[in-house]
């Protein structure tokens, strides 16, 4: 039986590395799939940390126009939270679709 495997691979190097190679990619706990699978959580995880980043530079900077210009304020004020003047009256058209979101 021995002796129709080549020497090559009757070589307890041989062997013992090829074990050590089959043990890393498949059962040990960091092992080459779960590498993959952890690589491509980071790669969400780059992602999604750009796009707060970018949503935060955003944020800050709307933050700032309002606190600085008062027609900004008005603005923001009557759009997000539906204030109005004493002379004035709001009507509101909302669409079917966002209708039934609510």
């Amino acid at each position: 039986m021995w002796q129709r495997i080549p020497p090559f691979f009757r070589n307890k190097y041989v062997i013992a590395g090829f074990t050590l190679l089959v043990w890393l990619i498949f059962f040990d706990r960091n092992n080459f799939i779960a590498q993959i699978e952890l690589g491509s959580i980071l790669n969400e995880q780059r992602q999604q940390k750009e796009f707060y980043i970018k949503e935060i530079k955003s944020d800050s900077t709307a933050i700032h126009d309002i606190l600085t210009d008062s027609v900004t304020l008005q603005k923001f004020a009557r759009e997000k939270y539906l204030m109005k003047k004493d002379n004035e009256d709001i009507y509101l058209i909302v669409e079917e679709k966002e209708a039934e979101e609510r």
